[in-house]
């Protein structure tokens, strides 16, 4: 269970602590939460655990269990346990590296990192189907999908339709995003996430990542792959079929659901929750996507078109931009912009390995910084 202190690993924490009789927890890890990390031990009690953004560690280990720190020293914990199942719930491209690490292993994937598949799906996938590993998809989205496509083969399938809630600012007027605050960015109407994924759906760069994602995922061309907003977060998403038949997976938007179907896969295990109730749900609303509104979306079709090293670019400069939106030294508009210019200024190269994507995300971070530094204007601020 990697990233074990964020919102997809709680959760996932919760699940496991519902099936012990299924599961052995033999890795932890989060990045600097120290305090949860340890809590988390005594609960599911590891082989081992990992600090990735410590080289020491204040904590004791529990007893029996080795202690890692580093990002290297996470690969080592990953050596040392060999788990059959990796849920990577690592955010951004520090995740990478484990599930790098699991698919060459031939294990079994579920990936919450979906920035993996974003910066190297083209280097990530043949290493899959070589190796036979398992990509169970975490997204809600993706994980609807790989669900409605069960037992499909490829040739039935017309195209793939992601559904999004449009995030906090759908109906704003776009006279005044300049103006957004932070605070406002954060509260997105229907998902309790963490701030990078929260203001990457605000933004709608999370949907674009999720185009690029899906394209890896199922083999499907760009083309093929359609966004619909849908405000009620009820149907996660759809497959059309060549007979024009279509299969939505629905439910209401708890994250526990996707978590449990993957960690299950392939039998479905029980869970503790109230029913899906279709009478609270009378009215589902489905509505068209305004590009000038959620400008990022057309940056996944983009990188597609580009190809190589596109997505790995794509995500460095959002990492840097979101984190400088965060920090309130630019405006909201600009975290979109910024990634715009650095993907249009940088030069796309194949993938060939593992330390080109690497190379390719430090030049981007860099020139993203850059182009930062240039911004004066600060995000406001709510009294």
């Amino acid at each position: 269970m990697l990233g074990c202190s964020g919102s997809v690993g709680s959760q996932a924490l919760s699940i496991l602590a519902e099936h012990r009789d299924r599961f052995e927890v033999v890795l932890l890890s989060a990045h600097t939460g120290a305090g949860p990390l340890a809590a988390a031990a005594v609960v599911h009690p590891p082989r081992a655990t990992c600090l990735t953004g410590a080289t020491t560690t204040a904590t004791t280990p529990p007893a029996n269990c080795r202690h890692f720190t580093g990002a290297d020293g996470l690969l080592a914990a990953l050596d040392f346990t060999a788990p059959d199942l990796v849920l990577n719930a690592i955010t951004g491209a520090a995740g990478l590296a484990a599930s790098e690490w699991t698919l060459r292993a031939g294990k079994s994937l579920a990936l919450a990192n979906k920035e993996s598949l974003v910066i190297a799906g083209e280097y990530l996938m043949p290493l899959a189907r070589r190796s036979g590993a398992a990509i169970l998809p975490v997204d809600s989205e993706h994980c609807a999908i790989h669900q409605c496509l069960r037992g499909e083969p490829d040739r039935a399938v017309r195209r793939l339709w992601l559904t999004g809630s449009g995030g906090p600012f759908r109906t704003r007027p776009l006279a005044t995003f300049a103006s957004i605050t932070l605070q406002e960015a954060l509260r997105h109407p229907t998902w309790t996430m963490g701030q990078r994924i929260t203001i990457g759906s605000a933004t709608m760069m999370n949907k674009a990542f999720e185009v690029i994602e899906a394209h890896w995922l199922f083999g499907v061309g760009g083309d093929r792959i359609q966004v619909v907003l849908h405000p009620q977060s009820i149907v996660h998403s759809m497959v059309e079929f060549i007979d024009g038949s279509m299969l939505a997976q629905c439910g209401v938007p708890d994250m526990r659901v996707p978590i449990l179907y993957c960690l299950g896969h392939p039998e479905r295990l029980p869970f503790a929750f109230a029913p899906f109730d279709p009478l609270r749900w009378q009215s589902l609303e489905f509505e068209p996507l305004d590009p000038a509104r959620y400008p990022a979306l057309a940056l996944a079709w983009r990188c597609l078109e580009l190809g190589g090293d596109s997505g790995a670019r794509l995500n460095a400069a959002d990492e840097v931009a979101t984190a400088a939106f965060l920090a309130g030294q630019i405006p909201f508009p600009r975290i979109v912009t910024t990634v715009a210019e650095v993907l249009a200024a940088a030069p796309i190269r194949p993938i060939h390995s593992l330390q080109d994507v690497l190379d390719a995300d430090a030049e981007a971070r860099s020139l993203a910084a850059s182009l930062l530094q240039k911004q004066t204007v600060v995000t406001p601020r709510e009294s």
